[in-house]
């Protein structure tokens, strides 16, 4: 599971009572630590360890950088200092949460120790002066529901970001010349995201292949792995060089400083070879390195954003939406030559032969049913979005490869976004229902989030609360 550390800065306002807004921090920073949150907290900055001082920036800011903070906690423990709340924000550059505990009710005298729902409101409308993009956790007691759920979101927003921020995709080969619709922009991508791109020859794999093949352990050990998690219908010299691939592709990425991998998976590869990649990319996928297709640099990096946004405790899976499903108007079958991970398949993958190829090394295998979020990061134009929504493994006919078919709720309005653009016909899967999570991160990494379901205000509550 991923880690994130959190700079935690319980802020206060000096007309509301000081001992109560200490009380309300110790309280939260306990309630962090039983949810076994990782935070920095700011006990040493001044004698209260609340922020509300502007003096205070520079050392809370140099001890939160040296930390390396993957987001920002704002808890409002009397009503806050707004503006100190969004000069601190705006400098680390971080996702923000905001919250504050709910007030008690006055006391016989009319009098309140706190008002942080209205500091809140203060701060929330200072950061957007500032267009600082934040998270709005809401007004909730620290024992409620709403505050575990909404904590754990945070962090997964956080994962998203700081993933996304960092990503780096080790691009094997360009694009197949029939695949106009998976070219990119690696200009914009690295202009607007950050995002680099490690593009490497086919030559190169297939000299880092012989360099694995000679050394022998680490190809030995993918092979004895296959064998026991796969039923294998490739001769040993062709699933050497599934392992071989494997092997290579790892240490590339590692050489580059990669942590996903988009691959020209045919047809040059085939005559250097021999075999299809796709039992090589299932292998990598299964390990949390995302392996795609095609060379579709936008598939790369939506693997990497649902994954984080799962906190790498669940794999994804790169598929093709191909055909409806015969019986079902709402259904339709994702399906992909082989390199789904062996963790999402129902049944006991096999290495053997793909549907429209003729060389081996695919994987054969029903994917789990059940509940899942699809999404798609793409753009032309200078424009980026990601489609997302959920979907639900249904019954259908056998065909090959790594498949499923599933659900939605109105695929004639699915059908309409991914035709209309900017999106293309792969997207990714994951068995864990992270909409709300990729919606809320959008806000933070410029692009625009579209729901393939009319179901926005439900999922934007859904960052704090469940509503189903």
């Amino acid at each position: 599971m991923a880690t994130i550390k959190l700079g935690f800065a319980p802020t206060r306002r000096s007309i509301f009572s000081a001992p109560d807004a200490l009380k309300f921090a110790g309280l939260t920073k306990e309630r962090l630590k039983e949810l076994g949150v990782e935070f920095v907290d700011i006990d040493d900055i001044n004698e209260e360890g609340l922020l509300y001082d502007d003096k205070d920036l520079p050392k809370i800011v140099k001890k939160f950088q040296e930390a390396g903070v993957d987001g920002l906690f704002l808890p409002h423990c009397n009503f806050g200092t707004e503006y100190v709340c969004a000069r601190l924000a705006k400098t680390l550059n971080v996702p923000v949460l905001l919250w504050g505990p709910r007030d008690e009710r006055p006391d016989e005298n009319g009098i309140r120790l706190r008002d942080s729902q209205c500091g809140l409101f203060a701060t929330g409308k200072v950061l957007r002066r500032f267009c600082v993009p934040f998270t709005y956790l809401t007004n909730c007691r620290l024992t409620d529901p709403e505050f575990e759920y909404g904590i754990r979101n945070f962090l997964a927003v956080c994962n998203v970001v700081k993933v996304f921020r960092r990503t780096r995709i080790l691009q094997i080969g360009p694009r197949p010349f029939d695949f106009w619709s998976t070219m990119c922009n690696e200009g914009e991508l690295l202009e607007k995201f950050n995002i680099q791109l490690s593009p490497i020859p086919l030559p190169e794999l297939t000299e880092e292949m012989k360099k694995v093949k000679e050394e022998g352990t680490e190809v030995s050990k993918v092979v004895e792995y296959c064998h026991c998690n796969m039923c294998i219908k490739v001769k040993e010299n062709e699933l050497e060089n599934v392992a071989a691939l494997k092997v290579a592709m790892k240490n590339l990425a590692e050489k580059y400083g990669c942590n996903a991998i988009a691959i020209q998976c045919w047809n040059a590869l085939q005559g250097e070879i021999g075999i299809m990649p796709c039992a090589a990319n299932s292998l990598l996928n299964e390990e949390g390195i995302p392996v795609v297709c095609e060379t579709d640099i936008h598939g790369a990096i939506t693997a990497l954003m649902a994954e984080a946004a799962g906190m790498d405790e669940a794999r994804t899976f790169f598929a093709d939406w191909t055909v409806r499903h015969p019986d079902n108007e709402n259904g339709e079958l994702l399906q992909h030559c082989g390199p789904w991970p062996i963790s999402v398949a129902q049944e006991k993958p096999t290495i053997g032969y793909p549907l429209a190829f003729d060389h081996p090394g695919a994987v054969e295998a029903l994917a789990k049913y059940g509940d899942m979020t699809l999404c798609r990061f793409d753009g032309d134009n200078g424009d980026y979005s990601l489609l997302l929504g959920h979907a639900k493994g249904v019954e259908g006919p056998y065909t090959k490869g790594t498949y499923v078919w599933v659900e939605v709720a109105d695929l004639n309005r699915l059908e309409n976004k991914i035709v209309c653009g900017p999106y293309i016909h792969h997207c990714v899967g994951i068995h864990k229902d992270v909409v709300p999570v990729l919606y809320e991160a959008c806000k933070y990494i410029g692009v625009k989030p579209d729901l393939y379901d009319p179901i926005e205000d439900q999922v934007q509550a859904e960052i704090y609360a469940p509503t189903k």
